[in-house]
């Protein structure tokens, strides 16, 4: 009888335990297993047996992968951690919605592109004329001769408003964004927001246009559509990079003449730190810079040594920079709804050197070895060059402020389909079939 109580207090005690559940995983932080929830969400997965074959769950959105749940077995359980770095969805489930009615947009124009003037008026005047939206401009973008002397665009340029990259801070201003040009249109919008940024909106009007999904010439619908909230995004995670640099000035500290006649020589003395922080899209270079000898940097994950690079560099890249200096150097492309980092080493002088992919929210830092022969050169989506010495560090991670890139189909079929059209990835003339003899 003591028996039987005991594991009926137990049972309840499951039961009561088992509705309470909550996954941190989940998007909006749901409850699992409650009754009054009723029926589950679409885009199920099978139920769990070790939590009853009656229930469905919906997939999670984690960095764990579709996972049903995070328990495995009657006893054990992901440890919930509150430091997770963002939440990675079901790429059918992202599509954009619009809390209030966008009124801002920032138009990004490639420079020195007279091919893109006319696009560029004719977005400008849709947008200031049509929709009757605020349209912010770089300045420089309106100093060309050929916008400054146009006197019928002149009413429309009035309307603008203009900045200055590295002195006005828009962050706070913009909607979205639409960009003009080619896939560095978009890396430069990325390097203008350090934090959140706003939906991307990318024309096909450069050379290669792997970001680009949308073609210009139904920009009114298309962009009507994204105005309305019709559309579907990718989240490309963007890397955040923090290099620290040690501060050298030399101060001449003179004792006298020594005995020997000897002056004392300079002491240089370190003063402080200097550290710089990157939001990043595509890749971080550590590369070998002027130098003839080999690049010789030290990598850690979590703080742990991992491996040496010892070649012309190494790059650390998102899943959407998989596609461009990464895959020149031997690397796998990811899909941008892949919570990852790769590291990809440049011509590394050994044959079992190969890249590797690491969980997202893992840090990095790479280093000079104390034994290099030279410094090294880091980029950032091939920009703010700098000179790497000893004792500087730079460490990488997954930012929280991944960049939204409006999708022209899906995530899914814009991305093979880039594939096909820009990396021609997989094209073979065909084998003729045998002959069918009658």
């Amino acid at each position: 009888m003591e028996m039987n109580r005991e594991k009926l207090h137990t049972n309840k005690a499951d039961a009561s335990s088992e509705s309470a559940y909550h996954c941190s995983a989940c998007h909006d932080d749901e409850e699992w297993g409650s009754s009054s929830r009723g029926r589950a969400k679409s885009r199920s997965l099978s139920a769990s047996p070790a939590l009853g074959s009656t229930k469905e769950f919906r997939r999670t959105r984690s960095l764990h992968g579709p996972c049903p749940v995070t328990t495995f077995g009657p006893k054990a359980c992901m440890l919930q951690n509150p430091k997770t770095i963002m939440h990675i969805q079901d790429p059918a489930s992202q599509r954009l919605t619009w809390n209030k009615p966008p009124k801002s947009v920032l138009v990004i124009k490639k420079i020195r592109d007279a091919s893109l003037l006319q696009p560029f008026k004719e977005l400008c005047v849709y947008l200031t004329e049509v929709n009757n939206m605020i349209v912010y401009v770089e300045k420089k973008v309106l100093e060309d001769p050929a916008i400054a002397n146009d006197d019928n665009f002149g009413p429309v340029k009035k309307k603008f408003c203009t900045f200055r990259e590295d002195y006005d801070d828009i962050s706070n201003q913009i909607d979205f964004i639409i960009c003009l040009g080619g896939d560095g249109t978009l890396l430069y919008a990325s390097s203008l927001f350090q934090g959140s940024v706003p939906p991307v909106m990318a024309f096909h009007l450069g050379s290669l246009g792997f970001l680009t999904p949308f073609n210009f010439e139904n920009f009114q619908s298309q962009v009507t559509q994204v105005i309305e909230g019709n559309a579907a995004l990718v989240l490309r995670s963007r890397l955040k990079v923090r290099v620290v640099k040690e501060n050298r000035e030399k101060t001449t500290i003179q004792n006298g003449i020594e005995e020997n006649g000897v002056v004392s020589t300079n002491i240089e003395k370190e003063v402080g730190k200097q550290i710089m922080q990157y939001q990043v899209l595509n890749e971080v270079v550590v590369d070998r810079g002027p130098s003839s000898y080999l690049s010789n940097v030290d990598v850690f994950l979590d703080g742990h040594l991992i491996t040496t690079v010892q070649g012309d560099g190494v790059i650390v890249s998102t899943p959407t920079g998989s596609t461009a200096y990464a895959a020149a150097a031997g690397a796998s492309m990811i899909h941008p709804n892949v919570p990852a980092i790769m590291i990809t080493p440049i011509c590394p002088h050994s044959l079992s050197f190969r890249p590797i992919v690491v969980p997202a929210g893992v840090e990095l830092k790479i280093m000079l070895s104390p034994d290099a022969r030279n410094t090294a050169w880091v980029s950032f989506d091939g920009r703010k060059r700098q000179e790497i010495c000893h004792g500087d560090s730079i460490s990488i991670t997954t930012s929280c402020y991944p960049l939204p890139s409006i999708c022209f189909r899906d995530p899914v079929s814009d991305w093979f389909e880039s594939l096909a059209e820009c990396l021609h990835w997989n094209v073979r003339k065909k084998q003729n079939n045998f002959t069918v003899e009658e």
